[in-house]
């Protein structure tokens, strides 16, 4: 199945690989990491998040940490940052709780990722639905959504 998130990776010609996964929705993102093999430092969630501004912002993280609701608002400029609640998720991005990905959103929010990821050199995200993982080079994803990295965690 091709999601929005690979149509935009195949059209940038830029690498990845697929994993799929049985879909759960008990599953955390520590489950997922563990279903495949990985260590979940390299796993990230795609995190929404609305300003003060009423702007949208996406955050990724490791899904063995917490987003810094402070950290994350001084690292885009605003006064604070909220999450946006679940069903709010498919009309603002396109993508669904448990699949979004900074890929292919509807429109081009930032995009701030924690800066554990320079760590390495591929980290595994959404592939825009659930059950779908990618894994790709930090630069390409750096490149194609315009990300900055910050600490952004706890």
């Amino acid at each position: 199945m091709k999601t929005n998130a690979l149509r935009i990776l195949d059209a940038h010609k830029i690498e990845y690989e697929t994993r799929e996964y049985q879909i759960d929705q008990t599953l955390t993102g520590n489950d997922i990491a563990k279903i495949l093999g990985e260590d979940p430092s390299t796993c990230f969630k795609t995190l929404i998040t609305q300003g003060k501004s009423k702007e949208f912002y996406a955050f990724l993280v490791p899904v063995n940490k917490e987003l810094d609701l402070k950290k994350a608002a001084k690292s885009v400029g605003e006064k604070s940052v909220e999450m946006i609640p679940f069903k709010d998720l498919l009309k603002v991005t396109g993508y669904v709780h448990g699949g979004c990905s900074p890929i292919g959103m509807k429109k081009n929010y930032k995009v701030t990722i924690d800066d554990t990821a320079l760590q390495f050199d591929k980290i595994f995200l959404s592939g825009g639905h659930v059950g779908l993982q990618v894994h790709m080079k930090v630069v390409d994803l750096k490149k194609l959504t315009n990300a900055e990295f910050k600490n952004i965690t706890f």
